[in-house]
């Protein structure tokens, strides 16, 4: 967790390094805000640190260490009120806005920081993978409120479909990926293991990058997250009508909630995807609490114990006990 800890002053890194101490594989997000103590989530708890109140002094050490003292080298990023670092970790940042005809320009006076850990759990899709394959790979939708692993849980699918898995042969697949979130590239190379026959597109807008990969890499299958607005509708459509099987994530809590989007309406107009994958909060990062089919047909059986809990199995059937992910 270097790239982490290099962002923090000597006393405060020590502070953090020490609190945190072997849990580093069950840490979500470290929460700085300036005047107030550290705050550390983990999986299943959250931990003050209150010996470390940063102050202006330790705030403008973040800045320059996140932009490498060059913040107009980072304006469009500032702007999307995030930075992405080696590691694909992703610091979230907030303080005053400067618009310019209604739109944001800047954020100066960054004074709250939320550095979110990037995460990589080998196998952590693999009992999805039946879900998503019959003869050929399904245009899927991974859906679920932040921090539910999203991010995760497509790159290890990633990682499965391009390097072949459960006696599916391996396929090309194409990334987008515009924060650098799901291969934390750097210097265009992937620092995650994305699989042996997978291209990646980094830090590209995700409209421009699903043309630009289906000219130039032609990929049998498409990975791009965090989809929402107009733009990256159309151009999903556009890939899907050119044969690529796309797979992709979007915030979201339910489908009732995605359908009250306007700009997902051709979507379910049009019935593009074939499954949707469902991440609850309640459950832990990667879980799957529902998975439905187009007709929105539940196909995961749920266990016999607490509602809503979801148990998996490494192999595909309907017992109703099932090991997690």
């Amino acid at each position: 967790m270097n790239e982490i800890m290099r962002l923090f002053p000597s006393e405060m890194r020590q502070a953090i390094r020490l609190k945190i101490g072997n849990r580093w594989q069950f840490l979500q997000e470290i929460r700085i805000r300036l005047y107030h103590p550290v705050e550390l989530i983990f999986d299943d708890e959250l931990e003050w640190l209150k010996t470390i109140i940063p102050k202006n002094d330790e705030g403008m050490y973040l800045i320059n260490q996140l932009s490498e003292f060059s913040l107009y080298r980072m304006e469009d990023e500032l702007r999307e009120g995030y930075i992405t670092i080696e590691g694909g970790h992703r610091v979230g940042i907030a303080g005053k806005v400067i618009t310019s005809n209604s739109k944001v320009k800047a954020i100066q006076n960054i004074t709250f920081f939320n550095i979110r850990i990037a995460k990589e759990k080998i196998g952590a899709a693999s009992s999805v993978l039946p879900y998503v394959f019959h003869k050929k790979y399904l245009n899927t939708l991974i859906v679920g409120p932040p921090q539910t692993g999203k991010t995760t849980l497509i790159r290890d699918l990633t990682r499965l479909i391009a390097s072949g898995s459960q006696n599916i042969a391996a396929k090309k697949v194409g990334v987008v990926d515009e924060r650098s979130e799901i291969g934390a590239s750097l210097k265009g190379i992937p620092h995650h293991n994305l699989g042996l026959r997978t291209d990646v597109m980094d830090a590209c807008p995700k409209a421009e990058g699903m043309m630009m990969l289906i000219r130039s890499m032609s990929p049998d299958v498409m990975v791009v997250d965090e989809i929402g607005n107009k733009e990256d509708i159309e151009a999903l459509m556009e890939a899907i009508n050119t044969g690529v099987t796309i797979i992709c994530t979007i915030h979201g809590s339910d489908m009732r909630e995605l359908k009250r989007r306007p700009s997902l309406k051709p979507i379910f107009d049009q019935q593009i995807f074939d499954r949707f994958i469902l991440l609850d909060r309640q459950l832990k990062p990667g879980q799957v609490g529902k998975i439905f089919d187009q007709r929105e047909n539940e196909l995961l059986q749920k266990s016999r114990g607490v509602a809503d809990e979801v148990d998996w199995s490494t192999t595909f059937n309907k017992h109703s006990r099932l090991d997690r992910i």
